[in-house]
């Protein structure tokens, strides 16, 4: 396995703790994993294939990928984010020799491999968007739960965070990117406002940014289901990391990443992420073949028990597809 770093006193276990099962360790790490049996059952054909988990966060998913797999078998888990890496490296995935752990954004997965030696796999997972770790802990900049700065990078090494966003896009931009990655209504009065308030004084934190939003889309009556300025966060979230444009890029290359009949597992929570990836797996090669043989007709939803035990759940949409055989 290789991962680099030492375990960060944030992500210490408590001492009483024994971090035994997924469960455990889950919620020591501040994420639960959505979908997890059904993702192992549909991708995890060949106990002694290769897998990759391309988005690792807490390693739930890995976990359970781990625990299908024979002493042959293999998952390579990468992430862009540091954290989840040092969470594997230091805990759950220490010592495990079937494990190797990798620093990246899986839209880089082609080349990744190719360094490992690595040709193509039996099956490819994707848990897209960011974990409950992520939105909750302090300095990531994800959420207005805490008055912080405007960062909401997932690799902390790139220049781009969402505090450029705001203070320097032109309006024009900033309304689009409202209005195409948030699906936000008030797109041109919100990126109108947030351009006469930095030319006062810059935003600089997610409590500014939250209470703009609230003012400019306050609606008198009964107080709405989502907070105003969610969609504004999932909006910069998505312009910051290029989470769109990185999802678009590496189903297109997936299918040469696949042995024939491997399987792609993408578990999606907004209409944004599905609907690329239902696009896709109805693409046709020059030639008229089939790129993807679609395995769910309509997306699996969490049961209703785990959608009780977390909350968060309630929107995951997973979709699966299997490379078709080689001809001839």
């Amino acid at each position: 396995m290789t991962a680099p770093g030492n375990r960060p006193a944030s992500l210490a276990p408590e001492p009483d703790l024994e971090l035994s099962g997924d469960g455990e360790w889950s919620r020591a790490f501040g994420h639960q994993t959505v979908l997890g049996p059904e993702a192992v059952v549909a991708l995890v054909l060949d106990p002694a294939g290769v897998y990759v988990d391309g988005t690792l966060g807490g390693g739930g998913h890995s976990r359970l990928i781990l625990a299908a797999l024979s002493h042959r078998g293999r998952l390579i888990a990468l992430d862009k984010d540091p954290e989840p890496r040092r969470w594997a490296a230091v805990g759950w995935g220490k010592g495990e020799g079937r494990l190797t752990v990798v620093g990246g954004s899986f839209a880089n997965l082609g080349c990744l491999l190719a360094e490992l030696g690595q040709g193509p796999v039996d099956g490819l997972l994707l848990d897209l968007g960011v974990s409950g770790r992520q939105l909750t802990a302090p300095g990531r900049g994800f959420s207005w739960l805490q008055d912080e700065p405007l960062d909401m990078r997932l690799d902390q090494a790139q220049p781009l965070t969402a505090r450029e966003v705001v203070n320097r896009y032109p309006e024009k931009v900033l309304a689009e990117i409202l209005w195409r990655y948030g699906e936000e209504r008030a797109a041109r009065r919100l990126a109108r406002a947030m351009v006469q308030t930095r030319s006062q004084s810059p935003l600089e934190t997610t409590g500014q940014l939250a209470a703009l939003a609230a003012r400019v889309l306050y609606r008198p009556g009964q107080p709405p289901r989502l907070h105003p300025a969610t969609r504004t966060f999932q909006a910069l979230r998505l312009e910051v990391n290029r989470e769109l444009q990185e999802l678009e890029e590496f189903l297109k290359i997936a299918p040469e990443l696949l042995k024939p009949g491997g399987r792609l597992a993408v578990i999606s929570f907004h209409s944004l992420e599905d609907r690329l990836v239902k696009t896709a797996f109805r693409a046709v090669e020059a030639e008229g073949r089939p790129r993807w043989q679609p395995l769910t007709k309509k997306p699996e939803r969490p049961e209703a028990g785990e959608i009780e035990r977390n909350p968060r759940s309630r929107s995951a949409k997973m979709r699966v597809a299997a490379k078709p055989p080689a001809l001839g």
